[in-house]
């Protein structure tokens, strides 16, 4: 930490008194040294950190930190006020103020040493020793850990240097998953009078063995409880390390194991599965979505903010053991959701183990994720446009140039136009969000660049598919290049996206543009000229799909292949079929379910029941997933029958001829289907076919266990599984 703090940095009689003043006077050293290039900007993006969640710890502490563009290199200015600044802690006003500057591309090693400091601030003895230096340049050095010794042969920070190793090797240790962080702890220091070696060591070892999946400590009850936690904060510089130091000292003082995942802005490395499955509670500490957060479902879990963490750790392990005695745990329903927040498709990306089949599907399904909002939002301001203003609406001029407020068709124009612009983002954010899957944040520019390029030479849908995945591998293989440690601040903000974004534009507009370009008129061309037995063949195609996994990946395939068709100013009737008949199908299994609990409620349990209330307005507002409690309770069943009733419904819609220009919206759109009334026809057809195999597939087999009672356990049994609906 040496380059990072020095005795010009450090200000013993700060005399501000408000936190914006304290944050000025110390970013003023760092411009002074050359560190920051605009102060103005820097504490720009201070206040926004700051807005986000207050920086002041118990203890006096205030730690305002960022992560900035106008930061050359990361710094750390240490400020102490003998009248105290509220940095908004429970506890009152903050004497130690340390402002953390980190570029905006700083690099793990950086990052591990400004985390090494945050697990400093939870040692007692640290801090102390900052009240009581009376010498700039002791200061600096205290903070870092080489102050020479003093005449008795110790030094005033030897105490704090052995908890911020400990530290540094804890946060090494969970970010690898080869050792946990409570087993890297400190040993309190000789003499201090707070315990001795013997006192750690026994949880110390066994959760050793716990990270490599050994249980040295015994099982059931001659083992310490055991938990695993995750710390993650906005910025990722300070308050995920204390939290995670904070955790691992109560846990040693409650004789528990804590085994900590620092989600930091090193970025993170998954804990060991066998020490999760070994674990028996689960502690979140983050003011940001925990990552892949389904690894941890199935267990007594707490899910607090970051600070709840660093304050009051102790009340979480003992809450979670609370929990862990209660035998409440959190859901396992395979959806990426223990709680209802879900990960996204971009947080589940490239896992240990996985193939590149699996890693492109779910880099494929992020992009779609991301458009499908666009989509609907575009599509059904288009609809509402020409339902209000007709037909003609398309060729209105523009409504910067004429618009009248009394005039239906002024506001029709408004809406089709504003539906239009929305429609131009989809092939963008799909490019830029299959970039992000795979290479996260970098990945964006070339991402949208390469979607944007694929309009304008009218690749459409395809050639956004190509531009994702190009960006994504472009950047991923700049990343491998080795990088001279003087530019890897500009690297994410200047060479990443300039040089992704040539490539990728090259590519695109000179070699691979071309033939996208011309695959996507063949597509188009073969959709407008599908006519008879060919249309009904499509529909019935689109409905199995649409029905197979009810809102997964392969139902997602068909929502987006009826979506491009129809994702154009004027799309052609064929394109419009399509997109009746997929989301007729898609209606159909939430609606069927609904009628088998209804005309055949014995046949379902009492949850089962209650579902299929619900899976009216699911399946009526085209939900799919309103169908999932059923197809997870029994799908041998229940996706079969599906799946015809959905190919029938997908056939008849395209015999009749119904066409939809919204790209959602279920019944609450049929004023603007064609031939609304056999549209309506198709569904009702689908639904009874899909209820009635129901019905029998499920009346041969044996009546269910408690169909008329509750569970085993006196309450009401538990849906088999829940998804947060998504837009097909």
């Amino acid at each position: 930490m040496s380059d990072m703090i020095t005795a010009d940095l450090v200000d013993l009689d700060l005399s501000a008194d408000t936190k914006e003043a304290a944050a000025r006077a110390l970013a003023e050293r760092m411009v002074a040294l050359g560190r920051v290039t605009d102060l103005e900007g820097f504490l720009a993006d201070v206040a926004a950190r700051e807005a986000q969640m207050p920086t002041g710890l118990d203890g006096g502490i205030g730690i305002p930190h960022c992560r900035s563009e106008h930061v050359t290199e990361p710094t750390l200015a240490f400020g102490r006020s003998a009248a105290g600044i509220d940095f908004g802690a429970a506890d009152g006003p903050a004497d130690l103020i340390f402002l953390i500057a980190a570029p905006a591309g700083a690099d793990d090693a950086h990052l591990t040493i400004l985390s090494s400091l945050a697990r400093q601030l939870m040692n007692a003895e640290f801090t102390d020793a900052l009240r009581s230096v009376d010498d700039a340049s002791a200061a600096a050095a205290l903070i870092r850990g080489d102050e020479p010794p003093t005449a008795d042969g110790s030094t005033a920070a030897d105490a704090a240097k052995a908890p911020a190793a400990a530290g540094s090797s804890s946060a090494s240790g969970s970010e690898s998953g080869s050792e946990p962080a409570s087993g890297s702890g400190s040993e309190p220091a000789s003499g201090s009078g707070s315990g001795s070696a013997d006192s750690v060591t026994a949880p110390a070892a066994a959760s050793a063995g716990a990270a490599t999946g050994i249980d040295d400590a015994g099982t059931g009850a001659d083992r310490p409880f055991r938990i695993v936690a995750v710390t993650s904060c906005p910025t990722g510089i300070a308050h995920t390390y204390m939290a995670a130091e904070s955790l691992e000292n109560a846990g040693r003082e409650a004789g528990v194991e804590v085994v900590v995942e620092t989600q930091g802005s090193a970025g993170f490395t998954r804990l060991d599965p066998a020490v999760i499955a070994a674990a028996d509670g689960v502690i979140f500490a983050h003011d940001v979505p925990v990552r892949e957060k389904d690894r941890f479902a199935g267990k007594p879990t707490v899910d607090t903010g970051v600070k709840a963490a660093i304050n009051r750790a102790a009340d979480l392990i003992t809450e979670v053991r609370g929990k862990a005695e209660r035998g409440e745990v959190t859901a396992t329903d395979g959806s990426g959701a223990t709680d209802g927040s879900g990960t996204s498709p971009v947080e589940r990306a490239g896992g240990p183990g996985e193939g590149y089949g699996t890693k492109l599907r779910t880099w494929l399904m992020s992009g779609v994720s991301y458009m499908v909002p666009f989509v609907a939002a575009g599509g059904l301001l288009i609809a509402l446009g020409f339902a209000i203003g007709g037909y003609e609406i398309n060729e209105a001029p523009s409504v910067m140039d004429h618009f009248v407020w009394t005039q239906a068709a002024s506001w029709g124009a408004l809406l089709f136009q504003i539906g239009g612009v929305a429609f131009g983002f989809l092939v963008p954010v799909l490019a830029g969000y299959i970039a992000y899957g795979m290479a996260d944040r970098p990945g964006l520019v070339p991402g949208f660049v390469g979607g944007a390029i694929s309009l304008t030479i009218s690749a459409g849908f395809l050639g956004g598919l190509a531009a994702g995945l190009i960006a994504g591998g472009v950047v991923l293989a700049i990343q491998k290049v080795r990088i001279p440690a003087a530019l890897r601040g500009i690297m994410p903000v200047v060479v990443i996206p300039l040089i992704s974004s040539a490539v990728v534009g090259f590519l695109m507009f000179v070699v691979i543009g071309k033939p996208i370009a011309s695959a996507q008129k063949a597509m188009t061309d073969w959709l407008n000229g599908l006519t008879g037995a060919n249309a009904i063949l499509l529909g019935a195609l689109l409905g199995l799909m649409m029905c197979f996994d009810l809102g997964g990946p392969v139902n997602k395939v068909a929502y987006t292949f009826a979506t491009a068709g129809i994702a154009v100013a004027n799309p052609s009737d064929s394109a419009m079929k399509i997109m009746a008949a997929v989301m007729a199908a898609g209606m159909v299994p939430p609606l069927a379910m609904a009628l088998a609990t209804t005309v055949r409620g014995k046949l379902f349990n009492r949850t089962e029941r209650e579902n299929g209330k619900a899976a009216w307005v699911l399946g009526a507002s085209f939900i799919s997933e309103g169908a999932i409690p059923f197809a997870a309770a029994d799908p041998l069943r229940v996706i079969p029958a599906s799946m015809v009733g959905g190919a029938v419904t997908g056939a008849l819609s395209m015999s009749f001829g119904a066409t939809l220009r919204a790209p959602h919206g279920g019944i609450f759109v049929v004023p603007l289907i064609g031939n609304p009334f056999l549209y309506l026809v198709a569904i009702a057809a689908g639904v009874c076919v899909t209820a009635a195999l129901v019905i029998v597939l499920k009346g041969l087999r044996k009546p269910v266990t408690g169909a008329d009672t509750a569970g085993p356990d006196g309450t009401p049994a538990p849906s088999a599984r829940e998804e947060q609906p998504v837009a097909a």
